[in-house]
């Protein structure tokens, strides 16, 4: 029981999260966000919960670089695909955010662009892995390929952003993230166990994926 604490936990939190992002009282004051800050225990946590992911999987290649052991490979796969699911969750809530806050789904802005361009790094990454049928090619393939696209994920999500004139998106070009300004102290009682529980979820789904890829493998190996 003891080893399943943080898959209850995750589960509890995420419960949470969903009544309390809608439940719990929003301020009207909010400039041009409005109730739709809400959304930030639903959009934030998804992309942290993939740099996560992208995170543990870049060690995973670098592993595999290092020893060649399949299983590094599988691991670091699985959290990509894992991580991309979460990505494209990120995708879907920021562009239901942006219909409400700007009155489009989609608008030309360095931090969107940046996501989108980087997400599309990432499925060439599956693409051109399925293509690959020797597990071998097919592992330092993959691995090679991690360690340059997750630094130029990186750039495109946080750095280019940041370096940008104008962006309408908080934390980016001239605009200010979120603060005090933003989030109460009722959005905040949400939104830090809301993000800890969305990792944790990630974390757990990411490793029965891998457990699927493993038993996969070692059945074809048979």
């Amino acid at each position: 029981m003891r080893k399943y604490w943080w898959k209850i936990l995750s589960i509890v939190l995420i419960i949470y999260a969903i009544f309390g992002g809608l439940s719990f009282p929003a301020p009207d004051d909010v400039e041009i966000l409005g109730k739709t800050i809400r959304n930030v225990s639903y959009h934030v946590p998804m992309w942290f919960t993939m740099l996560i992911l992208l995170t543990v999987s870049y060690v995973y290649g670098l592993k595999y670089l290092a020893n060649n052991r399949p299983k590094d490979d599988s691991m670091a796969s699985s959290f990509i695909k894992v991580a991309m699911l979460f990505g494209l969750m990120g995708l879907a809530t920021g562009s239901f955010w942006a219909r409400f806050t700007w009155g489009f789904w989609w608008i030309e802005d360095p931090k969107l662009n940046g996501a989108a361009i980087g997400m599309l790094i990432y499925m060439a990454y599956y693409i051109l892995r399925n293509s690959i049928e020797d597990e071998i090619q097919r592992g330092k393939f993959s691995a090679v390929y991690n360690v340059f696209a997750f630094p130029i994920f990186i750039v495109l999500i946080v750095i280019y952003p940041s370096m940008a004139d104008v962006s309408n998106h908080p934390g980016a070009g001239d605009s200010a993230a979120f603060s005090s300004l933003d989030l109460d102290n009722d959005l905040r009682k949400v939104f830090y166990l809301a993000t800890i529980g969305w990792i944790l979820l990630g974390v757990w789904v990411a490793t029965l994926k891998y457990r699927l890829t493993e038993i996969k493998r070692k059945d074809e190996e048979i």
